[in-house]
């Protein structure tokens, strides 16, 4: 039996008297986009920033590979294969697209004596360039990011957290703020790249929280319902779709 690539056992998170995460578990599989729903509130964010390691957790214990990781820094989490994208963009305005997709995979580029003799893309131009061709976005390739639409800022950094070729991809709301015409191209280029990870690349497993319904039953494999920071329900998008607790509580009846 294959086994997890993340795993969460009973995590909680508690503000005060405010239980914001009351004993989560969930495993996400090699190969598998794992959806997380929920109302706002719900305790998503608590839950996503404790694996990430930007939150400790009161309790509960966190697995990548086997591996606890409960307690890494996200710096840590990040040179063991984590990687992530935010709500807010975290482009750097100032450089080109390809200099950002660079610099987003540098600190994986062996050690800083290495790099220092390394040629001036850290030898990280050729995969730069194969995530610009995959993302479209070679017409703008040498442009300055912050000269870019808000659109062309969401794929340069959905691309940058590609660019250490990670095992695991957390992504937050991939769709906030994006043109609905847009959205259905971050989901091709999503499950493109899921399935590259299942024909022999590295990245294969991404972890979305995402409020735009469609784009999350159309992506993911099987989805998390959280409710008041517990679990409601994992299924696959046709089980959450007809789980009628969910439509009470969520979706709408």
């Amino acid at each position: 039996m294959t086994a997890p690539l993340l795993k969460v056992t009973d995590l909680k998170k508690a503000y005060g008297a405010i239980q914001a995460v009351a004993g989560v578990s969930f495993e996400v599989m090699p190969g598998e986009i794992f959806g997380v729903i929920g109302p706002n509130g719900s305790g998503k964010t608590t839950m996503f920033n404790s694996v990430l390691g930007q939150i400790t957790p009161d309790a509960g214990q966190i697995e990548l590979n086997g591996r606890d990781i409960t307690q890494l820094s996200p710096l840590e989490l990040n040179q063991r294969g984590v990687g992530r994208t935010f709500q807010t963009l975290q482009v750097f305005g100032k450089m080109t697209v390809r200099d950002n997709l660079i610099v987003a995979a540098q600190e994986h580029q062996g050690t800083m004596f290495s790099r220092m003799f390394a040629p001036g893309d850290s030898g990280l131009g050729k995969k730069a360039d194969e995530l610009i061709d995959l993302f479209r976005i070679r017409h703008v390739a040498d442009k300055k990011a912050g000269e870019l639409s808000y659109g062309q800022q969401k794929l340069v950094d959905i691309a940058m957290a590609f660019m250490s070729e990670p095992d695991l991809v957390l992504l937050d709301e991939p769709c906030a703020g994006v043109n609905p015409s847009l959205v259905g191209g971050i989901s091709t280029l999503l499950k493109q790249l899921n399935q590259k990870g299942r024909t022999g690349g590295k990245v294969s497993s991404f972890v979305v929280i995402e409020h735009n319904m469609d784009f999350v039953m159309d992506l993911c494999h099987r989805i998390l319902v959280m409710v008041e920071g517990r679990v409601m329900a994992i299924g696959t998008p046709a089980e959450i779709r007809a789980n009628k607790q969910v439509l009470d509580a969520y979706l709408g009846s």
